[in-house]
């Protein structure tokens, strides 16, 4: 290659490949984030068999750090000016590009089915909150949690006890219309007003739904894995484009 406007190019390669290592490394830190689920939520799409949010993370855990060495590696490639080390560095770059098409396209259209409405949210709550099963266990606990928390009851409101059936009501009856965990609470955690819980006074019971902060978590989960890694395989493509000008031109 010819010194001039060539060396120009080798040096605007390293500063991509080091900007793309950077962002490589966000990506395997995001992914990291969503994999530990630090809202605790993975119940919710665990025991739905919908799961694949954080199936997209893990993918993107091996991407995100591959990309990252892959980047390094093209580095060298550049500075060694070596045809068959650019065509493997291509040749990686492409690999792994497809394993994170498949992570972002796996997060984003499973994000829509799992919380593009309340309704399976919902289905889930009614059918296993209070059940004594596995599944049931961990619903149970992950939205005594949740509604702690958020202070928030159901799905859309405190509403959903009543007009659905529910394994919580075949259990409890009538005896108590929504979980306790619904109810307003003081500073030692013990149950303000029972009473005015179990009527539905808007001072004792929490009267906004969870759905909106859970289609919030998983909203976020899946911008992380999908939209950023979309933005990172939009660099990749460039990136590659112009590493297979530089492997004609050397």
């Amino acid at each position: 290659m010819a010194d001039g406007g060539d060396s120009y190019f080798m040096f605007f390669l390293i500063l991509l490949n080091s900007f793309g290592a950077a962002a490589s490394l966000a990506l395997f830190a995001l992914a990291i984030w969503v994999a530990v689920d630090g809202y605790g939520l993975y119940p919710i799409s665990g025991v739905s068999g919908k799961d694949d949010i954080f199936a997209g993370a893990w993918i993107a855990i091996f991407t995100g750090f591959a990309f990252f060495c892959t980047t390094v590696f093209g580095i060298l490639a550049v500075v060694k000016k070596s045809r068959l080390l650019v065509l493997l560095y291509l040749i990686l770059m492409f690999i792994i590009f497809i394993f994170e098409c498949a992570s972002c396209i796996t997060a984003v259209t499973h994000r829509d089915y799992l919380v593009g409405n309340s309704n399976l949210v919902k289905k889930q709550m009614l059918k296993y909150y209070g059940d004594n099963s596995p599944a049931g266990q961990q619903i149970t606990v992950t939205w005594n949690r949740v509604m702690h928390e958020v202070k928030c009851c159901g799905a859309d409101n405190p509403q959903d006890w009543i007009q659905y059936n529910s394994t919580f009501r075949m259990m409890y009856g009538t005896a108590y219309p929504w979980p306790q965990q619904c109810c307003k609470r003081l500073s030692n955690f013990e149950v303000a007003d029972a009473d005015g819980c179990k009527a539905g006074l808007n001072s004792a019971l929490f009267n906004k739904g969870c759905f909106k902060h859970i289609e919030s978590v998983f909203s976020r989960y899946t911008w992380s894995v999908s939209w950023y890694g979309f933005s990172v395989l939009m660099f990749m493509f460039w990136l590659m484009i112009l590493t297979m000008v530089y492997y004609l031109k050397i």
